[in-house]
């Protein structure tokens, strides 16, 4: 027994040890990784070439040792599962799960003297679905063909060009032409004029944004390698397969490589797990609305706009939407990009971190979307210091945060059907102030209960007034709406008579 406790007694510096030893070891690891990725970089320009050319050479683009290094790696749910404790956490919202479910039942049973299981608003929602499908089709062999063929005959006559600059600005506006138009408007006009359900319009819209940054990081990244080899004066073209651009279309990634790290075989149960807990997470939210959402905001609507039903409202939508919070981080960053990952052996699974764990808005926003977070630091934040210079650290960081809000107010704003700039405001208001006064210095567990505690308070707002806007438009519509009547929030005037 005194052996047991002198061990107990030890374990905590033992584990601090070897948990010092292995982080060392894996930042050592990540420094040689990139040294010898530097150097495979720098091996593409001949011995010939004079150090004056080489660095013109490199300063066609930002630094290649400074790009994004994909390694072979879990991501981190997987291994968190493996431990029993953070396990049993998971089989908590399945219980809470089984809970909405039976809670529902029972109302239902109740209420109709006989179990109804329907899913209505679950049809309502991803309602007219081939024309999804066949909106999707359509941008995706946009993809495939317009931009891979606007550099395969940029790239083939740009050596032997007399007006190299002329030619690249030509095939340069085709490709923002059809960036905007084909991928930008296209879609767009479709699901406002299909007047497709919400789903549905999420589906479009979203798959419109991830293509329109997938072309532009395959641009991005090719047409560098090009102007370093016409200046190197080589014999090839570098030019890409259409093989490995159709695997970064459906990669879970927004950077391009020609290459990435592969496992050597595909684990198909796996797969079927993921998928499995993508829909179970479906009927999840749907339980959500069901049970926390839809009884709220109708009865609540009925009620002049005043500043105690406003208080109410936010702090009841805080559960649910943290909920939805979790549900969107499990079923999209960890389900569904790792049964894709899995499908096509794509290796480096880091998809987020433990953004749990952040002290600071700064470390949240970036470890919470690490896909996304990639694409809008190294193609804006670093391409615009690039351009512009160091000194604007703080003007590249304020126009990443404003293309970002932006683009999450134009998909919520389609998707809905309304603009109600709530998340654009949060993001360039709010979420600007905390990541200068929530930053990286902050460290101990009270800034995370804080960090925690703004979020949870950012979701009930999201969740309150989007809500209260849905229903508003819904209970008092407009005969011949003008475009200001699109803009001005109908739930500060309407009251519902039911």
């Amino acid at each position: 027994m005194q052996l047991i406790a002198e061990a107990e007694q030890l374990k905590p510096a033992f584990m601090k040890e070897v948990d010092s030893h292995f982080t060392e070891f894996v930042n050592s690891l990540v420094a040689k990784s990139a040294l010898l990725d530097s150097s495979s970089s720098a091996s593409l320009f001949p011995a010939s070439c004079s150090e004056k050319e080489l660095h013109k050479a490199k300063t066609l683009r930002a630094p290649p040792e400074h790009g994004k290094i994909f390694t072979a790696r879990r991501s981190l749910l997987d291994e968190l599962f493996e431990v029993s404790h953070i396990r049993t956490i998971y089989h908590m919202f399945i219980a809470l799960l089984i809970v909405f479910i039976l809670s529902t039942l029972l109302v239902d049973f109740i209420d109709e003297g006989r179990l109804v299981l329907g899913f209505d608003l679950l049809v309502f929602v991803f309602g007219k679905f081939p024309v999804v499908f066949c909106t999707w089709l359509c941008m995706f062999c946009a993809t495939v063909t317009v931009p891979y063929n606007l550099f395969v005959w940029w790239a083939q006559g740009y050596y032997s060009s007399s007006h190299r600059v002329i030619r690249s600005l030509f095939y340069g506006m085709l490709f923002t032409l059809f960036q905007t138009a084909g991928l930008g408007f296209g879609p767009t006009y479709i699901a406002v004029s299909y007047a497709l359900p919400p789903a549905s319009r999420f589906i479009v819209i979203l798959e419109q944004v991830r293509l329109v940054m997938k072309a532009h990081s395959f641009i991005r990244e090719n047409v560098p390698r090009v102007l370093a080899s016409v200046k190197d004066k080589s014999s090839t073209v570098p030019i890409p397969r259409i093989s490995q651009y159709l695997y970064f279309l459906f990669a879970p990634t927004l950077i391009y490589r020609d290459n990435y790290p592969r496992n050597p075989m595909i684990r198909w149960g796996y797969v079927a797990t993921k998928f499995a807990q993508v829909l179970g997470s479906l009927f999840y939210a749907y339980y959500i609305f069901v049970r926390l959402c839809i009884p709220q905001f109708p009865n609540g609507s009925q009620e002049t706009f005043n500043l105690r039903g406003l208080v109410l409202c936010i702090f009841n939508s805080i559960l649910p939407g943290v909920l939805i919070l979790f549900l969107v981080f499990f079923a999209f960053l960890h389900c569904w990009l790792n049964a894709f990952a899995e499908m096509l052996r794509f290796a480096d699974r880091m998809f987020y971190k433990d953004w749990w764990n952040s002290t600071s808005y700064a470390n949240y926003y970036r470890t919470w979307n690490v896909v996304v977070h990639d694409w809008l630091y190294y193609y804006a934040y670093r391409d615009f210091l690039w351009f512009f210079g160091k000194k604007f650290k703080a003007a590249a960081m304020l126009s990443v945060f404003t293309v970002s809000a932006a683009v999450h107010e134009y998909v919520l704003s389609i998707c809905f059907g309304y603009c109600y700039p709530v998340l654009f405001c949060l993001f360039t208001c709010f979420g600007m102030v905390f990541n200068f006064i929530l930053n990286d210095r902050r460290k101990g567990p009270i800034w995370n209960v804080i960090m925690w505690t703004s979020l949870f308070l950012g979701q009930g707002v999201i969740i309150c007034l989007y809500s209260q806007e849905w229903y508003a438009r819904q209970y008092c519509p407009m005969e011949n709406p003008t475009f200001l009547d699109y803009l001005k929030p109908r739930s500060w005037s309407c009251h519902m008579k039911m």
